[in-house]
């Protein structure tokens, strides 16, 4: 039998944007039902954003001990070669994210969200029908927001299955791959294969267009491009993975077509990191009878759709498909649906890549402000020359902080940096655009000494033509 639930509103996908928008709707009083068909988190919590980035930090612990273990590292040394038993780091990643898991659930529970677990196909645009594991459930809404996230793209020469994986199965490994093949160098491929390579596996890495991380420019990218070859990451640009054979035994053999002909390789997996696509599918999109652009699910600017009281938010909607782009339109959405006046329009998206070295940008480039037909003005900062990075290490892979800011009033257009931790100034960076800063504010600003943003407030005083330590 159908158990019918009427509610004011109701939010398909318990990811970053869904459940944001649940807890503060929760908070300005409203009647919330949210339905997660798999985990509370989204994609960002359990197989994206968290557990990739506690990879990461496991493989850079152990590159550290194995560089102690070869000579002696800041006066520190270790006898022995360390292992890496991928199992285990998995189950500690794991742990990680039940923890947050855990704490999202006791966060809708506090703002008092009615939570299904099911899958959830719409009849019309307010009616859908949840399948949870008690019976299915019949919910009818005042208002929708859908917030249903991503899922990777798959090509059609390369389907998911067997020894071809996506991010998600290349975070659940139980073992390093001895040989593993990237297809894609944008941020996810090289974030996870800086990661294998760290942890001892030999990594290739094939790329269909004429350069990595196509979203960054040159200046950010080099460093990352110096440290995969010193590391021996072999890179195929303008190569295209065409087919892969394998054998009853497990081996595999891909074929991949360059410039300068065919040639194979033999992976023990092939991670395929070729982008994202907004998850339309399965739910019952098409009988809810929204406006698309291309892909996406077509919002204005406070993430109204074409139908009146439905709401799209996060991936669903369009680039950047970053956690912090869908939490933001969540919250938003959620007080315009209690009332307030809200619009979605930031100044800025902030990014980071989480690569060796990090690359963190907000705002305009050099180049993306000289296209724009802007009087500009454009400062570096090496991080050789802060004090910070120079004792922690972070300076070895010839990070720095840039700036650019218009000549005539010397509001900030841009800032970006590359190097070790430079995750860590996004904050800042993304605050002095969405204030409206020009260089003398961050110049005034008394920046805490010893950190890694004395370089903002260096690079700010270089653009002025009067920096201290360079």
């Amino acid at each position: 039998m159908t158990e019918t639930l009427s509610t004011q509103l109701l939010i398909v996908g318990g990811g970053p944007g869904g459940y944001v928008a649940a807890i503060r709707a929760g908070q300005l009083g409203l009647d919330v039902t949210l339905v997660e068909a798999d985990r509370l988190g989204g994609t960002c919590l359990i197989r994206g954003c968290i557990p990739s980035k506690a990879l990461i930090h496991a493989a850079d612990h152990f590159t550290a001990i194995s560089r102690s273990s070869r000579h002696s590292y800041m006066g520190v040394s270790v006898h022995a070669a360390p292992e890496i038993d991928l199992a285990e780091t998995v189950r500690w990643k794991d742990g990680v994210v039940d923890t947050l898991n855990n704490g999202v659930a006791g966060l809708l529970k506090r703002a008092k969200v009615r939570v299904l677990a099911g899958w959830a196909r719409f009849i019309n645009a307010k009616t859908c029908m949840v399948q949870t594991p008690s019976g299915p459930v019949s919910v009818t809404a005042e208002q929708v927001i859908l917030a249903t996230g991503s899922v990777p793209t798959e090509l059609s020469s390369l389907p998911f299955g067997g020894p071809v994986i996506s991010s998600t199965e290349a975070l659940s490994l139980d073992h390093v791959p001895e040989r593993l093949v990237i297809v894609g160098a944008g941020y996810i491929g090289l974030e996870l294969g800086t990661a294998f390579r760290k942890l001892g596996a030999e990594v290739t890495i094939v790329e269909a267009t004429g350069r990595m991380l196509p979203q960054y420019d040159r200046d950010l990218v080099r460093p990352i491009e110096r440290w995969l070859k010193g590391a021996g990451v072999s890179v195929h640009l303008t190569a295209k993975a065409r087919d892969l054979k394998t054998t009853p035994e497990g081996g595999a053999t891909l074929t991949v077509e360059s410039d300068s002909g065919a040639f194979r390789l033999h992976p023990d997996r092939v991670l395929v990191t070729v982008g994202r696509r907004p998850n339309t599918e399965g739910w019952g999109l098409e009988q809810i009878g929204l406006a698309r652009q291309g892909p996406f699910v077509k919002v204005d600017d406070r993430c109204a759709t074409s139908v009146e009281g439905v709401w799209a938010i996060g991936d669903l909607v369009g680039e950047p498909m970053l956690e912090h782009k869908a939490a933001a339109q969540g919250e938003m959405v959620a007080e315009i649906i209690a009332g307030k006046r809200r619009r979605f329009d930031p100044v800025s998206i902030a990014a980071v890549c989480f690569t060796q070295p990090e690359i963190v940008t907000a705002g305009l480039s050099p180049e993306e402000a000289q296209s724009q037909g802007l009087d500009f003005i454009t400062a570096q900062f090496p991080y050789a020359a802060n004090g910070r990075a120079l004792s922690t290490g972070a300076s070895e892979d010839g990070g720095f902080v840039r700036i650019v800011a218009l000549k005539s009033d010397h509001r900030v257009l841009g800032l970006q940096a590359v190097g070790g931790h430079v995750a860590e100034l996004a904050g800042e960076f993304a605050l002095a655009l969405e204030m409206g800063a020009v260089l003398e504010d961050i110049a005034g600003t008394i920046h805490v000494h010893p950190t890694l943003g004395e370089a903002t407030h260096e690079v700010a005083l270089r653009a002025l033509g009067h920096a201290i330590h360079i």
